[in-house]
Formats: C-alpha cells, sequence, structure tokens
C-alpha cells in the first residue's frame, strides 16, 4: 500500500510563519509536521511506500528529506506545478499514477497518534473509507461529514448542524475498486472549470452520494490539524504527549 501526502500548499493562513518555508517543514515540538507524519507511515507494516507532493519551497522539502537519510520506507517526492493556482484536487491529478493498487491519502497538515493508522486499515471495509471523529461542536472551518451508520453519505464545509455527525480528520484509505472510482472522477473533474479550484474531497463527496463511501471513526484516539498559528500550540500539546508516552513504554 502506498501512502500519498499532499504537501504543496504553502499554508497561507500561517503566515508569516509559511512565508520563507512550507506549512509540513513549520516545527511541532522537537520534529517538523511532515516528520511527525513520516514516522507514523513508516511504523505501519501495511504502508509500503511513501509519495510526498510538494509544490511551494519544493526544494526545501527535497533537502529536508535528504538530510533525514535512509528512512524505513522508501520515500519519493512528486512536485506540483500548479499549486499556486488550484487546490489540493491538482495534487491528486499529478499524483494519479500512484494510485493503482490500494493506498491511502494523507492531508499534509494532519498529524494523528500511530494507533490511527491500524484502526483505519483494520476497520475499513467499503472501496473508499473517511477517517472521522465526533465532537460536541463544529466550526465554520471544520470537513463536516454526514453519516447513514458506517456510510458517508456527504462531506463539505457548509453541512447544516442537523446533518453534521462528525468530521474528516484528513485520512482517506482506497482498496479494491476505490482507486479506480476516485481516479475516474479525479480526472473528470479536472476537465470542469470549477476542478482547478476544488478540494479532493469535494470528489470524496460526489463519490458518496452515489454510495461508494464508507467511515472509520477513531474514537478516543488523538489527532490535530494545523491550519491557524493557534493550532500549533494546541498540537503541540498533543505530540509533547505522544512522544512522553513512548519514553515512558
Amino acid at each position: 500500500m502506498r501512502a500519498i501526502v499532499l504537501s504543496a500548499g504553502q499554508g497561507s493562513r500561517l503566515l508569516p510563519l509559511t512565508f520563507d518555508r512550507p506549512k509540513c517543514l513549520l516545527h511541532v515540538g522537537s520534529r517538523t509536521v511532515l516528520q511527525w507524519q513520516l514516522e507514523a507511515l513508516c511504523q505501519s507494516p501495511d504502508i509500503q511506500e511513501i509519495i510526498v507532493v510538494t509544490g511551494f519551497k519544493a526544494e526545501m522539502v527535497d533537502a529536508a528529506l535528504a538530510a533525514l537519510g535512509p528512512l524505513q520506507r522508501p520515500v519519493r517526492t512528486l512536485f506540483n506545478p500548479f499549486y499556486k493556482v488550484a487546490d489540493n484536487l491538482a495534487s491528486c491529478w499529478m499524483a494519479r499514477d500512484f494510485m493503482r493498487g490500494d493506498f491511502l491519502i494523507v492531508n499534509g497538515d494532519s498529524l494523528f497518534e500511530m494507533a490511527v493508522l491500524p484502526r483505519i486499515i483494520d476497520g475499513a471495509s467499503a472501496p473508499i473509507n473517511l477517517t472521522v471523529n465526533r465532537k460536541a461542536n463544529y466550526d465554520s472551518d471544520d470537513m463536516k461529514v454526514t453519516l447513514d451508520g458506517g456510510r458517508v453519505r456527504a462531506v463539505g464545509k457548509t453541512l447544516a448542524p442537523a446533518e453534521t455527525h462528525a468530521e474528516s480528520i484528513g485520512l482517506v484509505l482506497f482498496r479494491g475498486d476505490g482507486p479506480d472510482l476516485f481516479r475516474r472522477v479525479v480526472e473528470q473533474s479536472l476537465h470542469e472549470e470549477w476542478g482547478v479550484g476544488a478540494w479532493y474531497l469535494q470528489v470524496i463527496d460526489r463519490l458518496a452520494r452515489e454510495g461508494h463511501v464508507g467511515a472509520t471513526d477513531i474514537g478516543p484516539l488523538e489527532w490535530g490539524e494545523i491550519d491557524f498559528p493557534s493550532d500549533l500550540e494546541a498540537v503541540s500539546r498533543l505530540t509533547a504527549r505522544w512522544e512522553k508516552l513512548r519514553i515512558v513504554a
């Protein structure tokens, strides 16, 4: 199984922190965002290869990976030249040739404890599996999810409160027919005028409405995403706890 990490964007909502470096190279505690992600992915026996889609300051990501030396899994970068004018659906289009066979999409700004990956991989039952988490309240920036039992019926930031049962945490697993279904709709969408500015989760929403998407709830496991400077503080607290637990173990 491949893991495809979408790290092409600058992270403009984090300026000035991302003025001279991509979001994935911001430090969260003792590691960069990308290092935390690679560490978790390399611990999974199911992940055999990691593709990092780069864009803004791509050369810095290449240099950072080279400085890490050999990792437990092969890691390569794939440059998305459209990062300034397109959203992350274009990164998926660039990586579509790697979307044959089982694969996992990881948002470049999502961090998660190591136990999340086995939960996703073992719990997946649909061709496309959206990883979700439930909470008491959802804000306007959350990628909200409508559920019907173990199925996803809709995904989007503008879902009404009555339709919102969970939020996406930025991990999607594709198995069986899932890679072909996703790749087909990605290619179709980039032929449409709206596709250049679209998120890949808009494609997931379309496939969910067609009945192809299941949900895997991470329950009490921890995760965080980094969109704003305040998120760095919250995620730093999470990673400090994860690090402490590893030392104790």
